[in-house]
């Protein structure tokens, strides 16, 4: 009998832990699956709101792009559309430079030629009779015009035009910080540097010929002045060779007085007329072209340029050309916009073979009586 007990119990015992065990069981897939379940359902939920929120977004930008770009304003029956430019960051322009000229009120001065030059004027280089005058006293700075001087007191000085000068950072522009072609280090003939000088108005070639000078640069600007002082433009001076200074000063009558005494050397005439020239001043070559477009105009018969421009002086040209038969000087000093001062040449080419040249007076004269 108790041995039947003990079996009975054995068996309730097997039944009872053996249901326990199996419940167990059951109980751990279902919390499973319900937590598979509630984390699958949440990133349905999350995913659904993040794709509301940018179809949201979306929807909000279209309406402020539309309200920003256009709208309507009615005129009674009809409708127009205004387009709307979304806002730029604009640089703020700085403010123009003013040139000397202007500074002095030249720009006031009577112009029946309705040139853009504030101080110009034109002789006949035969007999120095003024054909044309304004503001040819005015005192200003005339820029690469001053390398007509820098190439009379080279070949006035008889230096060898075959010697090799080289380009150091002594000529590199600490005026305006302008740029050049010529490298440092570049080395060039004493000749392809006054060429490119008077042609292109190359400045670190007419710094190398004021350094290659006997006792440098100084000695150099102090022949140039002594030289315009002998010529007896008594309103001129000079500081340096290449014209980037506005200290360089002159007016248009002493620039006449220039022109006429560097026409006198061939090798600044052909020079300054060429309409290109190639250097190889080490490496590649390069092909320099005239700063004057005239030079390239057929129409015109030019002995000598030379053109200009710093923001103080504007645009200037001077030049030997021959019209109508009649050598003839032409000064323009503080031109305004890039082409002017050729256009100016032009009206006053034009001027001049539509009247009597012996008959002309000075417009000063002209306008002060």
């Amino acid at each position: 009998m108790k041995k039947v007990s003990l079996l009975l119990l054995f068996v309730f015992l097997h039944f009872f832990f053996g249901a326990e065990q199996a419940s167990a069981r059951a109980k751990v897939p279902a919390a499973s699956k319900v937590k598979k379940v509630s984390i699958s359902a949440t990133r349905k939920r999350q995913k659904a709101g993040a794709l509301k929120s940018r179809s949201s977004a979306k929807a909000k930008n279209k309406v402020r792009t539309k309200a920003r770009f256009s709208a309507k304003s009615s005129l009674g029956r009809h409708k127009r559309l205004v387009s709307f430019h979304p806002r730029r960051m604009r640089a703020t322009p700085s403010p123009p430079v003013l040139s000397a000229g202007d500074l002095a009120g030249l720009n006031e001065t009577a112009n029946p030629l309705g040139l853009e030059s504030n101080a110009a004027l034109v002789l006949d280089e035969t007999t120095s009779s003024v054909l044309f005058a304004k503001n040819s006293e005015a005192v200003l700075p005339i820029a690469s015009i001053t390398k007509l001087m820098t190439a009379l007191v080279v070949l006035e000085a008889k230096q060898d035009l075959n010697e090799v000068l080289t380009v150091t950072t002594a000529d590199v522009d600490r005026i305006k910080y302008t740029s050049s072609r010529l490298p440092i280090g570049a080395k060039l003939t004493r000749r392809e540097m006054l060429h490119i000088a008077l042609m292109s108005s190359e400045n670190r070639a007419a710094s190398a010929l004021g350094r290659h000078y006997p006792g440098g640069l100084p000695a150099f600007v102090d022949a140039m002045n002594a030289r315009a002082k002998l010529l007896g433009m008594t309103n001129t001076h000079y500081v340096e060779t290449t014209g980037l200074s506005s200290k360089n000063v002159s007016t248009p009558n002493d620039l006449a007085r220039l022109v006429v005494a560097a026409r006198e050397h061939p090798l600044i005439r052909t020079y300054s007329t060429h309409e290109a020239f190639s250097v190889e001043p080490g490496g590649r070559a390069l092909q320099y072209r005239n700063s004057n477009r005239l030079v390239r105009n057929s129409n015109w018969d030019i002995v000598l340029q030379k053109t200009g421009y710093i923001a103080e002086a504007g645009r200037c040209l001077v030049m030997n050309a021959v019209i109508d038969g009649r050598s003839v000087v032409m000064i323009f000093l503080d031109s305004k916009g890039k082409y002017s001062r050729a256009a100016d040449a032009n009206r006053m080419r034009t001027w001049l073979e539509n009247v009597k040249l012996p008959t002309l007076t000075r417009m000063e004269d002209k306008q002060e009586g």
